[in-house]
């Protein structure tokens, strides 16, 4: 692929500034003065955290709002393929991905006022993205937490027009605390006081009196998950209801029954930031949403083709045992309507829970490829990951990649099969460095 400019000035920066985590509001407070406070010249924002669902939701925002006609950005991270994927601009008909040389542009001035101070580079892109979000005018932008809540960059918003938290689980305990109630306090970070606040669907009664406790602490309109709406799929369709009425939409584009929560938060969150949203644009976001690497089957390119004759290959960078939980419940709904033998191609980052991620697969996966995460430095040893694997009680050997398990599979499959089993599932998973990696080489990347 073609280096863009964007891409090496940012390279050149992550060689200046460290790569990892440094929770503090300092530097970018500094920096922003600097350019001028561009975050105090925003649309009005929802601000969304949450340890999974997020980009789900941030996603279902946007298309709502798009749907119902209105301009918006969105921020997301990380990115899959290119940096440009974390800055959405929006444009009649909805938002584009920002061109190259805007963004080089706007990397360029952030650098330029940094000075060459320390700061991390998640802060300038941060900046990056305050500044491009604040020079043009937009109904709303989205902008998705990186770590956490309380310290990350983006927390520096005063008054959003709603803060939305998903689903609380383990995740970042390193950083963030090793009790749900302990990264709820880290996540509830983003509420403002008076600001409207939504709480999405929790599995933890612990994280969700928290983050409930800290709305009403601080005098936010509250906005509660089975509580003040819901939703749910019944006769093929999905149901959401609040305290306006009841909507009967078709289902989520975006696969997995956990999608149905997703999009009721954030049809619930555009309406607490005070857009009205109707049934009509409503139904349209459900049909066009698009939120790529997350349970997406792998779009026909030079991977796909690959595996064996006519395996059914699917992506996700869910990375955390309660991700685990809810792709493995959405392939068993798959596998309820179209049974086939299930294998795993699996490579982890070495801040996350890999024997619980596999647990909950354990009984539906015939077999996992291990492979490495060439992209991050954090990457699980393949042999390492199997042995995780392994103790989550599945059947797991290392191999060398993507590709490798592919062809594995299809020399295997395809010599032994004599008709009457199915083409298998390929489930491609574990790391969004991983997924990043598979949708470049497939010749696919976000749009």
């Amino acid at each position: 692929m073609t280096t863009l400019s964007a891409e090496r000035e940012i390279e050149r920066l992550l060689s200046l500034h460290p790569k990892g985590f440094d929770l503090s509001l300092e530097r970018i407070t500094r920096l922003l003065e600097r350019l001028g406070n561009p975050h105090l010249n925003m649309p009005p924002v929802i601000h969304v955290a949450g340890t999974n669902g997020k980009g789900s939701a941030t996603a279902f925002a946007r298309a709502v709002l798009e749907a119902s006609g209105r301009i918006v950005y969105v921020h997301t991270s990380p990115h899959l393929v290119n940096w440009h994927e974390r800055y959405r601009l929006g444009a009649e008909g909805g938002g584009k991905l920002v061109e190259d040389a805007v963004l080089a542009d706007a990397v360029a001035r952030v650098a330029e006022a940094n000075a060459g101070e320390k700061i991390t580079v998640f802060e300038i892109l941060t900046a990056v993205m305050f500044v491009l979000f604040s020079e043009h005018p937009a109904d709303a932008a989205i902008v998705e937490v990186g770590l956490g809540g309380r310290f990350d960059a983006t927390n520096v918003i005063p008054r959003p027009a709603a803060s939305l938290i998903m689903p609380i689980s383990l995740d970042h305990e390193a950083y963030l605390g090793d009790r749900v109630e302990l990264i709820a306090v880290e996540k509830a970070g983003i509420i403002k006081r008076g600001c409207p606040v939504v709480v999405g669907q929790q599995p933890f009664d612990a994280a969700r009196e928290v983050l409930v406790d800290t709305a009403e602490r601080l005098a936010c309109p509250l906005t509660v998950y089975g509580e003040d709406f819901l939703a749910f799929e019944e006769n093929g369709r999905m149901i959401y209801q609040d305290n306006d009425g009841l909507f009967d939409m078709s289902l989520p584009q975006l696969a997995g029954r956990h999608q149905i929560a997703n999009a009721a938060a954030a049809i619930a969150t555009v309406k607490a930031a005070g857009f009205p949203v109707g049934l009509r644009s409503a139904e349209a976001a459900m049909e066009r949403v698009v939120w790529p690497g997350r349970l997406q089957r792998l779009p026909k390119g030079a991977l796909s083709e690959l595996g064996p004759e006519g395996a059914e290959i699917w992506i996700d960078g869910g990375h955390n045992p309660g991700a685990g939980e809810a792709i493995a419940e959405a392939l068993a709904s798959e596998e309820d309507r179209s049974p086939r033998p299930l294998f795993l191609i699996a490579g982890m980052i070495n801040t996350k829970d890999q024997t619980g991620y596999f647990r909950a697969f354990e009984g539906m996966a015939r077999h996992v490829y291990t492979v490495p995460v060439d992209a991050s430095d954090a990457g699980v040893p393949n042999a390492e990951l199997a042995a995780r694997a392994m103790e989550a009680g599945l059947s797991a050997e290392p191999v060398h990649s993507v590709v490798n398990a592919l062809k594995l599979l299809r020399d295997t499959l395809d010599a032994g099969r004599d008709g009457t089993e199915p083409p298998p599932r390929i489930l491609i998973c574990g790391s969004l460095y991983l997924i990043g990696a598979v949708l470049a080489e497939n010749g696919t990347p976000p749009r």
